[in-house]
């Protein structure tokens, strides 16, 4: 219950700056130095959110990913490990921009008695931080919110986004037939070092892979997860790089997942022999892309259109093979930055079909849920596999008819551990895909020739207000500025193979340019175009 006097004390030592917040797609994101008031409105949003879910508990992450070492953020996560409800981040929105301690207490009363909410039942938050130096002030900031509503409390201190969902989801399934595992850190690498172990069986790897960490946080976990995974002669030998979170500022720089994509080249920092396999991860560790040098020394990125195609040919191959392709519905959730190269080898070779959505993380997830293994990446390698109740059922119920059917079942029945559906989790990924490649026996070339990539360029556009450009058709169209989508249509009908769209950022004021062609000349030139007429709305 809150106690006014205590909630307005509290909340005037986190005094707001003069300017406007949004919960976004990654919550609330920027500049260090600005969150100190939004994270203590946060905290007053997750003792409502928690409340309103008769006391289940609701994750809290301090984090801003693949942002800059000087950025910070914070997001909540909701009872099954899942973003949280698109229709609470209004509410969110709301309480950061309450202009005064009082008018913040008015707006949590008001939000308490509209959405019905028992003042006086329990509250439980859990909060986890990335390695950013600004992360223990802003959990201080919390702690007050939450000890003024009277929340229970459980800090994690520095964990992977991904497993701090991994643990709300734990905490809320405990005792329950949909029970997701230990609640701890432990637990956690528990769960897929036995999953990953079960998958492989008699399996072989073909080399290790470099892991480029991003002088994140995924560096510590990476070399604890591996502790549980062991370095048995037939294990898999992961050498780990850019894993020095002891100096902040080396932060995402010139280094993981962002890095590579954007400049489509490999951190300076990662060495390695032609064809052996590396891959990147973000500052947070829920992203995680793919990428090796061919023996002339060209660069290959395998990103996150990649990484579904490779999970869902993987396994389509398994429901087939253990027999229930019948009773399970598969389907491959993409945003229009993925290639269009890759959305026809999903529905024309491997026969699935694709379903797009707008960019996020929480419309992806939403969609993959239609299906009974609903696959979803970001381009950008954001992504997981979703199981439901009832195909987990089947996997777990099915009864095969012969010892081919009954290795492929074992495989897919580990696959439910090893992949961690609460959010897209790249330790998790790194091990799927190793498992994939190691099954099939395909080198980085072989992953690569599955089909080509159209040469494509994403370009960062500066715009004074991006609330301007408003996207429809899962943001491959702009309504608004009136006018501009018959222009970008225009220049589209130019270049063999074209395809472009103008999206606004969820979190600056810029505008996110994509574009694809025949050529790499043709894809630059278009990426060019269509970012002067977004300039010149």
């Amino acid at each position: 219950m809150a106690n006014k006097e205590k909630v307005i004390a509290a909340s005037a030592k986190h005094p707001r700056p003069d300017r406007i917040f949004s919960y976004g797609t990654a919550g609330f994101r920027m500049k260090a130095n600005l969150l100190d008031s939004v994270v203590f409105r946060v905290g007053l949003l997750a003792a409502l959110r928690s409340r309103k879910l008769n006391g289940q508990t609701i994750g809290v992450m301090i984090t801003a990913s693949h942002n800059p070492p000087e950025d910070n953020g914070v997001k909540l996560v909701d009872p099954m490990g899942e973003m949280l409800d698109q229709s609470w981040e209004t509410y969110a929105t709301s309480l950061a921009n309450a202009t005064s301690d009082e008018a913040l207490f008015t707006l949590y009363e008001k939000l308490t008695s509209d959405l019905k909410i028992n003042s006086e039942a329990p509250a439980r938050v859990i909060v986890a931080r990335d390695t950013r130096t600004s992360g223990p002030t802003l959990v201080a900031s919390l702690v007050e919110a939450l000890t003024a509503t009277g929340v229970e409390l459980t800090d994690y201190k520095i964990l992977t986004t991904p497993q701090l969902h991994y643990l709300v989801r734990c905490i809320n399934t405990k005792g329950t037939q949909y029970e997701y595992g230990e609640v701890s850190e432990k637990g956690y690498y528990e769960k897929l070092a036995s999953a990953f172990k079960k998958a492989m069986r008699s399996k072989k790897f073909d080399g290790g892979v470099v892991v480029d960490c991003a002088n994140g946080v995924g560096g510590p976990k990476l070399n604890e997860l591996i502790k549980y995974l062991g370095r048995g002669e037939d294990g898999l030998a992961i050498k780990v790089v850019n894993d020095d979170v002891l100096n902040p500022d080396a932060l995402n720089v010139q280094c993981g997942a962002d890095f590579v994509k954007t400049n489509q080249r490999a951190p300076p920092s990662v060495k390695a022999a032609p064809l052996e396999r590396c891959a990147s991860l973000d500052g947070d560790a829920d992203r995680i892309v793919y990428y090796f040098t061919d023996k002339s020394g060209q660069f290959h990125l395998l990103d996150g259109d990649r990484i579904a195609t490779l999970a869902a040919s993987f396994l389509a191959d398994l429901a087939r093979q253990s027999g229930l392709s019948g009773k399970l519905s598969i389907g491959v959730v993409q945003t229009a930055y993925a290639n269009g190269s890759s959305t026809q080898y999903v529905t024309e070779h491997l026969k699935v079909p694709v379903v797009c959505t707008n960019t996020g993380v929480k419309h992806l997830h939403h969609a993959a849920t239609r299906f009974d293994i609903g696959v979803y990446f970001e381009a950008n390698g954001h992504g997981t596999v979703l199981f439901s109740p009832q195909a987990i059922k089947h996997i777990s119920q099915h009864e095969p008819s012969s010892p081919a059917q009954a290795d492929a079942l074992e495989t897919l029945h580990s696959l439910t551990d090893l992949i961690n559906q609460a959010v897209g989790d790249a330790l998790s990924d790194l091990l799927l895909v190793e498992v994939i490649l190691a099954h099939k026996g395909w080198s980085p070339e072989n992953w690569l020739a599955t089909y080509k990539d159209l040469p494509n360029r994403l370009v960062r556009v500066e715009v004074k207000d991006r609330h301007i450009f408003k996207a429809y058709d899962a943001e491959r169209k702009l309504e608004s500025p009136v006018g501009v989508q018959s222009l970008i249509d225009e220049a589209v009908g130019k270049f063999s193979k074209g395809r472009s769209f103008a999206r606004a950022s969820g979190t600056e004021d810029a505008v996110r340019v994509y574009a694809e062609a025949g050529s790499r000349g043709e894809a630059e030139d278009l990426a060019g175009k269509v970012a002067s007429i977004v300039r010149g709305a």
